[in-house]
């Protein structure tokens, strides 16, 4: 099976999606033959990965138009992303991408010489894919995502939104009146949608394409198998906890050292912050405040390639995060054997099982803090029951979560728009623990 894959955000080097589109690639070249297309800022990574150029990729340079608008994006937003409105802006960028992409290789998709075509980033749903209705007319079955995104703003945290320069979120709706929308879609063969929001933000006359499949996996080699834990392990000492993710409001660290602070001062908790960002600063401020500075160490940027090793020692990942599409730290910890502790609200929560993880009601901010320290209290009290949850997280990621797993997943998707299977795969809403 030959597919042409499009990933203008692939690159092994870096984190958040361009990771993401590599590990989907490099898990799919191990399983069918690929060529990837992807934009030129990527080329030193693919050539570190021992990529070669013209023969496993296609470069496609739109850095004059990409650049200046992640400039203007990052001086209109302040240190925080400001993702809608970068999407928003770089969708010209996107769309002369697909067009260089199809003037390039379009005569080798029209000739045959791809069986299937699957644009896995940019992962917004709002970014039509003008190459899908190419790929239709050229009897080439295109697949499109994981798409993730219309998970909105939750209503007990309205601050956060102008924390994090995202006004023009409260316009995401209208993603679907971009010209292109309906076409991409009708054009599909496939959409991948990433979480339950992005299925329920799919209008119902697509769901009988659609397949639900969590954008995010983790690399067995980055993250190996651990000793199962048992539960003596935590016994006759403190409970380590961890944070893992950037350092911005919605990610919630904040949340996580107020709720930890009773615990750290009388020595039954410790707390390890592995990441950066702007809010590092008032974090360190408040660790201060809360007379816990030498029971909290903040680790700076972590490069992706030793979180696992972090992870190793840790026993709970405490992670509120209040708006995550995926949250591919909690798979990452998960693999560990380290018990998320997440709020009920976007990907983490679908990532987690009730045997492999703890989810929090969402609130307003104090009821979060709340519930975070009863629960804190409660592991404390007889951290032994972490064992069983340990081990559970382990097998769960190890079922469905690995890279190779994911491309054994979509390696269905392709045989079924192929017609090579029955039916529509389906992989579980949620998924189910092996055990089940």
């Amino acid at each position: 099976m030959k597919v042409l894959i499009l990933a203008e955000a692939c690159n092994p080097l870096w984190e958040s999606v361009p990771l993401v589109g590599w590990s989907h690639y490099h898990a799919l070249s191990q399983v069918v033959d690929t060529h990837l297309v992807t934009r030129s800022w990527n080329r030193d990574g693919l050539l570190q990965a021992g990529l070669q150029d013209g023969r496993d990729f296609t470069l496609i340079d739109t850095e004059p138009l990409f650049s200046p608008v992640a400039r203007l994006v990052e001086r209109i937003s302040g240190p925080n992303k400001g993702y809608a409105m970068l999407t928003a802006l770089a969708m010209p960028s996107y769309l002369a991408f697909e067009h260089l992409a199809w003037r390039r290789l379009g005569a080798d998709i029209r000739a045959g010489r791809f069986d299937v075509a699957h644009r896995i980033t940019p992962v917004s749903p709002a970014t039509p894919s003008p190459l899908a209705r190419h790929c239709r007319r050229a009897g080439v079955p295109f697949v499109l995502g994981p798409l993730n995104g219309g998970l909105p703003w939750p209503a007990e945290f309205p601050e956060l939104r102008r924390q994090e320069g995202e006004w023009l979120s409260r316009l995401r709706g209208a993603h679907r009146l971009v010209p292109g929308y309906r076409a991409t879609r009708d054009s599909a063969s496939a959409i991948i949608v990433g979480s339950a929001g992005a299925l329920a933000d799919l209008p119902h006359r697509w769901h009988g394409k659609a397949i639900y499949m969590p954008e995010n996996a983790v690399d067995p080699g980055r993250f190996p198998d651990t000793p199962p834990r048992q539960p003596k392990d935590y016994t006759g000492r403190p409970l380590r906890a961890v944070f893992l993710g950037r350092l911005v409001p919605f990610k919630g660290a904040d949340m996580a050292l107020d709720a930890s602070a009773p615990l750290l001062r009388d020595g039954r908790l410790t707390l390890s912050v592995l990441g950066f960002g702007p809010e590092q600063a008032a974090l360190e401020t408040q660790a201060a405040r809360l007379g816990v500075t030498d029971q909290v160490r903040f680790h700076g940027k972590i490069p992706h390639p030793e979180v696992g090793a972090l992870l190793r020692d840790a026993d709970l990942l405490l992670s509120p995060s209040v708006r995550e599409f995926g949250g591919g730290v909690v798979l990452e910890a998960m693999a560990m054997g380290v018990v998320p502790v997440v709020v009920n609200f976007g990907g983490p929560a679908e990532l987690i099982s009730p045997s492999s993880g703890i989810g929090l009601r969402m609130q307003p901010r104090a009821g979060v803090v709340a519930d975070m320290q009863a629960t804190l209290d409660r592991l404390a009290g007889d951290p032994a029951q972490l064992a069983a949850m340990s081990r559970a997280a382990v097998r769960r990621v190890r079922r469905w979560f690995t890279w190779p797993a994911k491309a054994q997943q979509m390696l269905e998707v392709y045989r079924w728009v192929l017609g090579q299977r029955p039916g529509k795969p389906e992989f579980g809403l949620p998924f189910p623990d092996p055990e089940k």
